[in-house]
């Protein structure tokens, strides 16, 4: 269970639930409420002393006549404003019983991830949507060894698996190697559906065509506004609040939060262990992954740290079937324990 359970101010719960077919949930606010007619996603408040989960269920079925059966937390976002402190814990809900209706008379709509881009959310909701659009893993690559044709062939083995989202990470490579690459990479990718980011500059990712840019430490620190337009994608490279900091400054849209344990590439390096990586995630006011020595068996336990998902190198690579929508589900299904079985 996360820290997040024992914070203090106002708690807030919300559910982003998701159908069979992927599409989410979303309902409309009363024009005379604050920010009325702006989507948002279901929830509410926390009853004082009222676990999480309890919250949401009754959330749900006071707002839309439905009994919670699962979910797993997808996001935690904290904001302080000036009279209070808001903390918002966001799962994503996969089963319920009934049909969602509007209790409250407010409209529903059922959409794709991608469609949400397209309907006005309270500001406050961007990294939900975010979260909303990504998958719980990210795979970084591994820097070619050997022929090209070998490494492209096992790029295609991961995403064939079901892997949605790519990091092209090839540091070592001359630019126009690392160019030809990315081409590759970027026409394969796509054919089977899924998104790639290239660890490189921004304007080379907008000239091939990539689906957005990830910014290294360096990177990072170059740049001041968003180098990227939505709905390109943009992560960045974090390891303590002052690169959180520069990460919300420039607009990225989520980052990975490294390093978790120890790696083979930075042997007895200093690493975050998992309430390292819970107290920045929940600084983070972004959606994150966790990265550093992790493997897909590792996610529930991401997921309880407050991260969206886990970002592998050499795991994912090795066993890319684990690294898909149904081994996330299932990874996840036992999450919260007594939480989960309250239900």
């Amino acid at each position: 269970m996360s820290s997040a359970d024992n914070h203090p101010g106002l708690h807030v719960v919300a559910a982003v639930i998701r159908g069979t077919d992927g599409r989410i949930l979303i309902t409309r606010r009363a024009p005379q409420v604050d920010q009325g007619g702006l989507w948002e996603f279901p929830g509410g408040k926390l009853e004082p002393g009222e676990p999480r989960l309890r919250g949401l269920q009754r959330e749900l079925e006071e707002e839309l006549g439905i009994r919670l059966e699962h979910a797993a937390p997808l996001l935690q976002l904290q904001h302080d404003y000036p009279h209070q402190r808001v903390l918002l814990d966001v799962f994503e809900v996969t089963r319920w019983q009934g049909t969602p209706w509007g209790r409250e008379g407010q409209p529903l709509q059922w959409v794709t991830p991608e469609s949400l881009l397209d309907y006005a959310f309270p500001a406050a909701n961007a990294p939900i949507v975010t979260a909303a659009r990504l998958p719980r893993w990210c795979l970084v690559t591994p820097a070619p060894e050997g022929p090209v044709a070998a490494w492209l062939a096992a790029l295609e083995r991961c995403v064939q698996a079901g892997c949605r989202l790519v990091q092209l990470r090839a540091p070592a490579l001359a630019r126009a190697d690392y160019i030809s690459l990315a081409e590759s990479s970027i026409a394969l990718v796509h054919r089977y559906g899924a998104r790639i980011l290239l660890n490189a500059e921004p304007a080379l990712a907008h000239a091939l065509a990539a689906d957005g840019v990830h910014l290294n430490s360096r990177a990072l620190r170059e740049h001041l506004v968003r180098p990227l337009p939505s709905p390109m994608l943009i992560s960045a490279a974090c390891h303590d609040t002052t690169e959180l900091a520069a990460a919300r400054a420039v607009g990225v849209d989520f980052v990975l939060i490294s390093p978790v344990a120890a790696t083979q590439s930075h042997p007895g390096a200093p690493t975050l262990g998992w309430s390292g990586l819970s107290a920045l995630a929940l600084s983070a006011g972004l959606p994150a992954f966790a990265l550093g020595g992790l493997g897909p068996q590792d996610l529930a336990l991401a997921a309880a740290a407050g991260c969206l998902g886990v970002a592998s190198i050499s795991a994912g690579w090795r066993d890319p079937g684990a690294m898909n929508d149904a081994a996330a589900t299932h990874a996840l299904a036992s999450f919260g324990g007594l939480e989960n079985a309250a239900l």
